[in-house]
């Protein structure tokens, strides 16, 4: 859906018409680089270049600006995305011919077959899963969203899928994206011990976001370490009194991160040569529906 306005009685200030614009081009920006933003990210944008302040005053007047934008036809309805709401609806075709198309569509091989390493991306929060999801399926790997510390449950799943690719004879590899406060660096030491607890299993986790050193490089906004978080103390001790979240990243970053990442471990060679039997294979369909 495009800009539509439902509200003309809405009155906004020069002050926030000039956010509403600058809002725009980020979206725009995005959306050219085939990005769709969060409201998270939106906000981090607009910390990063100065336009607000970093605190919980600003992110609650951002919303209220950009639902009072939106409802004055002057922001996209389809600019920001909810992950977490969103509804359901069992697939469906036309007909026959609509449903071969489909199948032809979203063909897909196993991309990661025969590869010696079985690779899963874990990542702290479900807001990034739709930007990740871009590299995820492109390899063919799964994408782990954490949403704080894991249940029993989706742990001993972990463990199952992780399990079962050690009896085929690949090397298990984790990649972990998580904030740069305690909890988030505490995660990787309770993926690490919880999967261990129900067998002695052998993988590596690698911690590629958000780290020190890309505090360093990037310079995302700050945030006060979390006090409350019986974590804080080890962490307080070890970086001071500042945290940084995940999200604050650059979409563009944090896809480079991860896919970087990816081709480190896998035979480069071995998966484009899936690629090209992929598109052998569409065109084969192509052929069997042209012919009924």
């Amino acid at each position: 859906m495009p800009k539509h306005q439902y509200d003309s009685n809405l009155h906004l200030s020069k002050k926030n018409e000039e956010k509403l614009q600058t809002i725009n081009d980020i979206i725009d920006e995005y959306k050219n680089a085939g990005y769709v933003l969060t409201l998270r990210q939106l906000y981090y944008q607009l910390v990063s270049r100065a336009v607000i302040p970093n605190n919980v005053r600003e992110y609650a007047k951002i919303s209220t600006i950009l639902v009072k934008g939106r409802m004055a036809g002057i922001v996209d309805w389809d600019a920001i995305e909810d992950r977490l709401r969103v509804p359901n609806l069992p697939y469906w075709v036309h007909d026959i011919p609509d449903a071969i198309q489909d199948t032809i569509n979203s063909y897909r091989l196993n991309r990661m077959d025969g590869q010696d390493v079985y690779i899963e991306c874990w990542v702290e929060k479900d807001a990034l899963s739709g930007v990740l999801k871009r590299i995820t399926h492109k390899y063919h790997i799964n994408l782990v969203v954490n949403r704080g510390y894991s249940s029993c449950t989706a742990m001993y799943d972990a463990y199952t899928r992780i399990h079962t690719a050690i009896l085929e004879g690949k090397n298990p590899v984790i990649l972990y994206l998580g904030d740069h406060d305690p909890s988030g660096l505490d995660m990787i030491r309770d993926i690490k011990d919880r999967l261990h607890g129900f067998e002695s299993i052998v993988f590596d986790i690698e911690h590629i976001a958000l780290k020190t050193a890309q505090v360093n490089q990037y310079n995302p906004p700050p945030n006060p370490a979390k006090i409350k978080d019986p974590r804080s103390k080890w962490y307080i001790k070890k970086f001071g009194n500042t945290s940084w979240e995940v999200d604050a990243l650059d979409p563009k970053t944090l896809l480079s991160l991860v896919e970087n990442n990816i081709k480190s471990l896998i035979n480069i060679k071995l998966y484009n040569q899936m690629i090209d039997q992929e598109k052998e294979d569409k065109e084969r369909l192509k052929e069997i529906m042209n012919n009924l």
